[in-house]
């Protein structure tokens, strides 16, 4: 199944290492936080990545150009520039990279690579959170329900926008509202072609009219994770992951 990761945003409250690199590509243990991310859906062999670029889109393009360099060992002969690598990890993704505007929003990204994904269901998240989410479980539930949307719901320390569930089906979507429940939305969602219909234009933000549309249709379902979960918001966010990761405490990392 195709994987889309938002990745054009402008990270502002990352300003401290925004500022010259995007969002996705600020590290935790000496790793872009979207490998991390990517890595998480390759263990469960979704390896066909679609990234949606935007702020320092040529940063990530340059990153995956030389992706095998930067990840290896290598010898090089300067008289001709022949190359050879040695010991180096063998990765087999797939990386479509889209450049998909500056200033569109999350919901206008999607709708830009409609030609990309097709008539197939396809995953997407954000190209700053990491969770130890069993993937093969969400994409059963999301077979299960036959419904357009589903949305992993994650209960965080932090509090951001509220899903109101009912039996697994969402009835409101609410970005940053006061909690009642302390479910919210974690990304990692699975999505129906016949979504990205709910998406107007450009202008469009993904998580109030078509998340909101999705939910009073009764078409979007909540997959509760209770497990780890964390954004990287902030530069406390960002410490806090790079803790996790020096502490062998990176639970997203770990399969078991």
């Amino acid at each position: 199944m195709k994987v889309v990761i938002l990745s054009g945003g402008f990270g502002t409250r990352l300003s401290d290492y925004t500022n010259t690199i995007p969002k996705p590509m600020v590290q935790i243990g000496g790793k872009p936080i979207i490998w991390h991310i990517m890595k998480r859906y390759s263990y469960f062999k979704h390896k066909d990545f679609y990234l949606t670029l935007g702020y320092k889109g040529e940063v990530i393009k340059d990153y995956f150009i030389n992706y095998k360099t930067l990840n290896s060992n290598f010898t090089i002969d300067l008289s001709n520039g022949n190359m050879v690598s040695h010991e180096g990890e063998n990765i087999d993704w797939k990386v479509t990279l889209i450049d998909t505007g500056l200033n569109t929003m999350t919901g206008g990204r999607v709708k830009r690579i409609q030609k990309f994904i097709g008539n197939e269901p396809f995953m997407l998240t954000y190209g700053d959170g990491l969770a130890n989410i069993n993937l093969n479980s969400l994409l059963e539930f999301h077979k299960k329900h036959g419904k357009m949307v589903t949305v992993t719901a994650v209960r965080p320390h932090a509090r951001f926008g509220e899903l109101l569930i009912e039996n697994n089906s969402v009835k409101s979507f609410m970005e940053k509202p006061q909690l009642n429940q302390g479910w919210i939305n974690g990304g990692f969602f699975i999505i129906q072609p016949e979504f990205l219909e709910l998406i107007t234009n450009d202008k469009s933000i993904l998580e109030r009219e078509p998340l909101e549309t999705a939910a009073k249709l009764g078409e979007l379902m909540a997959f509760q994770h209770n497990g780890f979960w964390q954004c990287m918001d902030t530069k406390r966010d960002k410490d806090f992951l790079e803790d996790c990761w020096k502490n062998k405490n990176a639970k997203w990392a770990y399969y078991d």
